[in-house]
């Protein structure tokens, strides 16, 4: 039996190729929509990818299902409670796949999603009693559990699927080994839960004494701790999650279209007629100059995650990229079935070298410079764009919270007839809100470099939540 795990840092995403040499035959779970790495695995090893298992119907990203199933022929497996346009195996509680060293036993795990399962893998040649590991989707992370609010326009209430999920993890998967490894589909800086571990395999035994959701307790307490404090979750989760239900055409398809490179005065004529221009660079290179009006979502960070909450999915969107980036930034905008690029400015900001009247830039200050300016007679007002949780452990005294999943909603709150300092915790959140409020002819503006780690290293006052040194 051979199995590997392969992660997407900028997703925090996990998917597995679990492959029977014996019978050269390979199982693909939770892929990602550029598949690439599963074929060429597959191919080293000899074997054939035959199936693929989606956990549930993910909502963060756009999952590789249709790609392999078109690629390969490949047989799409659903736990039995999903509903989709395409044809897949609804797989049951107790469901096997058996190969001569390997099987694959379905255990129905509702409450992150209704659809939820977990997959028992068994390595025949060394036990066919236990199994050796477990695929936990989002039911199960290290550290936490799949978060189970994110289905409540779908006609499911966190409570319910709270309560489902507490008898999912009691029922289902606290009873397995304390030594089966579990492997779940995201790790940390996902937004399906609140306290992933950046470790990206423990085993139940190690969930069962340290993770808090797993704890002893009341189905009524788990729902409770379960469904508090839960991140805000981006605007395209809901459409990612009913794309993964539908046919679709496959990534190839769409990034056909992306791969264009466009004029300028295309781009601006594209612009006018409501296209959003999408600059990929690193914050420091943005900030020194810029196509006006354009939002910068650095391919360096969170990059799929920002672009799907602050971009339109309904509008068209124009790539700016350092040349030979473009088609890595079309890649992961389609990650998240973001397939609407329609090209990239030809030449990037070299276009612009004949155009100074196009060009802005963001004055970036150090902390010490912000420092001088709040104890000027008209200090600027201080946005910390940080989550409400973030902000209520440490920040600038006198800040104004607006974190930015909800920055263009509150966009009346921002002052317009004072300066502005915007800022994050390291840099790279403040260059897109910077970039937003732009957008709404807010120009009297500055950007604190390093966020307020920066301000912190220079050890200026910061108001403090008295338990966040604990923290």
């Amino acid at each position: 039996m051979f199995l590997k795990q392969y992660y997407l840092g900028c997703l925090a995403h996990a998917s597995y190729l679990i492959a029977d040499e014996a019978s050269a035959t390979a199982i693909v779970v939770d892929p990602q929509r550029d598949i690439q790495q599963y074929l060429d695995d597959a191919t080293k090893l000899g074997v054939t990818i035959r199936h693929v298992f989606l956990t549930h119907f993910h909502a963060d990203f756009v999952a590789g299902h249709l790609e392999l199933r078109d690629r390969c022929g490949a047989d799409i497996r659903i736990g039995a409670q999903g509903k989709a346009e395409y044809a897949f195996i609804p797989m049951h509680d107790g469901d096997k796949l058996e190969f001569p060293g390997v099987r694959l036993q379905v255990l129905e795990t509702p409450g992150h999603t209704i659809e939820s399962i977990s997959i028992l893998v068994f390595d025949l040649a060394k036990n066919s009693e236990k199994p050796c590991a477990v695929l936990t989707g989002d039911t199960l992370f290290i550290g936490d559990v799949g978060r189970p609010d994110l289905r409540a326009s779908l006609g499911w209430t966190a409570q319910q699927l709270g309560g489902y999920l507490y008898d999912s993890l009691r029922n289902n998967l606290l009873p397995l080994p304390d030594e089966t490894l579990v492997y779940p589909a995201h790790g940390a800086g996902s937004l399906c839960g609140k306290h992933l571990s950046s470790d990206t395999v423990s085993t139940i035994g190690d969930q069962r004494r340290f993770n808090y959701a797993l704890q002893p307790m009341s189905k009524e307490e788990f729902i409770h701790i379960v469904t508090a404090d839960q991140p805000d979750a981006p605007a395209y989760f809901n459409y990612d999650a009913v794309l993964n239900t539908r046919e679709r055409p496959t990534l190839d398809e769409s990034l056909q279209k992306s791969h264009r490179a466009i004029e300028l005065d295309e781009v601006l004529a594209m612009g006018d007629a409501g296209a959003q221009v999408l600059d990929v660079r690193d914050s420091a290179e943005f900030s020194k100059g810029h196509l006006a009006g354009s939002i910068n979502v650095g391919l360096g960070g969170q990059f799929a995650t920002w672009a799907g909450t602050v971009l339109d999915r309904t509008r068209p969107i124009v790539i700016v990229a350092e040349p030979g980036r473009e088609n890595e930034a079309a890649l992961r905008l389609g990650r998240i079935g973001f397939d609407h690029v329609k090209g990239y400015l030809k030449d990037g900001m070299g276009a612009l070298s004949d155009r100074p009247d196009l060009v802005w830039n963001t004055e970036r200050v150090s902390a010490p410079m912000l420092a001088e300016e709040l104890a000027s007679p008209q200090p600027p007002v201080v946005v910390d764009i940080r989550t409400p949780r973030e902000w209520e452990l440490k920040h600038l005294i006198g800040s104004l919270n607006v974190p930015l999943t909800h920055l263009q909603e509150r966009i009346a709150e921002i002052p317009r007839t004072r300066r502005v300092a915007v800022h994050c915790a390291g840099g790279y959140r403040s260059s897109i809100a910077a970039s937003i409020l732009n957008q709404y002819g807010i120009t009297n503006l500055i950007e604190l470099a390093g966020g307020i780690a920066a301000w912190e290293a220079a050890k200026f006052p910061l108001l403090t939540k008295p338990s966040a040194a604990a923290l």
